[in-house]
Formats: C-alpha cells, structure tokens, sequence
C-alpha cells in the first residue's frame, strides 16, 4: 500500500483510455482504496452496486469512484469522481494503490531440475523443485513457482506466472497468462472403448490463448487428436474440468465446479455460473449466459440466457417454477 495523490489517479485512468470528471485537487492524496463502509476520511472509495446504496450516503471516505447517475447521493463529506465504468476503475486502482503485480526476479534455483533440451529465454524465474522437462520452451519474463512441472512438449509465452504445485504437459500457453496452484493442464482426457474399457490414448495437445486466466485446480485434458482450446482473454475458476477436445472461444467466463464434457464447442463471450454442467459434442453459440447448476444437454444459439435442468430457456424455467409452487403449494 502507498499514499497517491489525484495527479497520479487521473494520469492512470486516462493512459488506460478512461475519461474522468472531478473538481478535486491534483495534490489531494488518498492514504489507501476502500471499500464504502470501511473507508476513513483520507481513503478513495469506490460505487459499483446499487445493493449498496444506503452504505454510499453514509460513506466517510474523502472521494468516490461513481458514475454520474449515483453522484447525488453522495454526501457532502465526498467529492465524486465520475467515470463511465467504476468497477473497470476500480481495477486499474487496487493495482495503483498496492502495487502486488508480479515480476521474474531472472534467478533459477540451483535445486530446480531442467532437462538439457528445454530452452529457457531471458529473465526467467524459476523456483525451488520446479521440474522443467524435455522438449519444453520458457520465453521471456516467466515465473515458475516451487514444485511445478512443466513439460514435456510445452512452450510457454512472454510475461506467464506459473504458480506452485502446477502441471502442464503437451500445452501451447500464450503471452501474459496466469495458471493459479494445483492447475493440471495436458494429461489425458477420460477416454475409453465402454465395453472393454480399452483406454483410447490422447495423442493431440492443449492451447491456452494470450490473456487467460485458469484458476486453482482446474484440469484442462489433452484432445484425442489435434487441440483442446480456450480463446484469449478467458476467465476460468477454480475446480473447473475441461475434457479432450473442448473448443472455449474469447472472453469466456466460466465459474467453479463447472464441467463440460469432451467435443463441445463454446463460442465467444460465454458466461457459465457454477456448478453447471455441460454435455459432450454440443455446440454452445456466441454471448450464451449458462445459469448456476444448469444442465446443458443441447446445442443452444446464441445471444440465449438459459437455467435448469435440461437447461431451458430462463424466462421458461422461471414460469415452469412459478406454476411448480401454484400447483403444489410451496412456500419459499
């Protein structure tokens, strides 16, 4: 945490392409960003939820973060910072005010274990009991947290964090991507002939586009054939299972404990809440909202919002609800 002055805020904001309005001084300083019912007189605050509109007009904090519809409730304690899109603000200033982005410090550890093939480009970080294997590529800026394994048959990208207790085999992993602890990424899939039980081996890879984050033990299977994928920009949590030759387009959102089973292929912009489920060989459509706990079962087109199981159209399920509680007189 470090003390930022307005000047500081406002030359960040607006590097980033981010218009903001506010009479405050350049040389006002803000102690630390906090949220409404904890701020103090020398914090920034910030509004991104109506939910919380009682704790804005009690708000002690000397500024706010806001959109210009919210402002007037603001009290007269604090001065508002108008801006489109507080929350894409509030992302660029918890950056700002604490400064916990993760850099290579360049050192490798004398007990990590390095295949003699593996290359390992400038400024790689490398810790204690990383085990980098053969046929394995590290390019610039990487770090490698204790006790990973990478390799073989893996290329990781420019400006990657590999965090501790990750496995990654048989994987492409592009610029600036994050694998959060316990990932396993590259092994093979669940695949087997049903009445031998003749285990089908997985000859294809993983490739993990720029931008993506794949959270803590999250397994990501090698395809069969060719490619198991996941578009830029992808958001994935923790505990989430990804089977062979499932296709993820960009910008995905895909909370915990989903699983989507092998051959589906999901289109941009997809939102999954938890715990939902997603059945094999089925094609998901661009801008699909699948609700928490849904089952999908069938190809959905996009633009849909859906909920349930099978997963149905939401305002469906909502009136199929609705009647269930008339029709047995459930008190919720």
């Amino acid at each position: 945490m470090r003390k930022i002055k307005f000047s500081q805020i406002k030359n960040t904001l607006q590097s980033n392409k981010i218009d903001v309005q506010s009479n405050i001084d350049f040389d006002s300083i803000f102690f630390d960003i906090q949220p409404l019912s904890e701020a103090t007189i020398n914090d920034l605050s910030f509004f991104t939820n109506p939910k919380f509109l009682s704790d804005l007009k009690s708000c002690k904090a000397k500024a706010c973060i806001i959109s210009e519809k919210f402002r007037n409730y603001l009290p007269s304690n604090c001065k508002p910072i108008i801006v489109d899109d507080p929350y894409l603000v509030l992302a660029y200033l918890i950056e700002l005010f604490h400064d916990e982005i993760i850099k290579s410090n360049g050192l490798i550890s004398s007990n990590a274990i390095i295949d003699k093939s593996a290359k390992i480009h400038k400024n790689v970080q490398i810790n204690s009991y990383a085990c980098i294997k053969n046929h394995t590529e590290i390019h610039e800026n990487v770090i490698i947290d204790s006790n990973s394994q990478i390799g073989p048959n893996v290329t990781i990208g420019k400006n990657c964090i590999i965090h501790c207790n990750v496995s990654i085999a048989n994987c492409i992993i592009k610029d600036n991507c994050e694998i959060k602890p316990g990932a396993k990424i590259g092994y093979a899939g669940f695949g087997f002939e049903e009445k031998t039980k003749k285990k089908i081996i997985h000859i294809g890879n993983v490739i993990i586009e720029n931008n993506c984050t794949i959270g803590s033990n999250t397994t990501i299977d090698r395809a069969v054939f060719e490619n198991t994928k996941i578009g830029e920009y992808s958001q994935i949590d923790n505990l989430v299972q990804i089977a062979h030759n499932v296709s993820i387009g960009k910008h995905a959102i895909i909370a915990a404990q989903v699983g989507i089973a092998g051959s589906t292929y999901i289109g941009d912009f997809v939102k999954i809440g938890g715990q939902a489920g997603v059945s094999g060989h089925l094609i998901i459509g661009n801008n699909v909202t699948i609700a928490a706990k849904s089952g999908v079962t069938k190809n959905i087109n996009d633009n849909k919002v859906v909920a349930g199981f099978p997963a149905k159209d939401i305002k469906e399920w909502k009136r199929d609800i609705i009647q269930a509680k008339k029709k047995n007189d459930i008190k919720y």
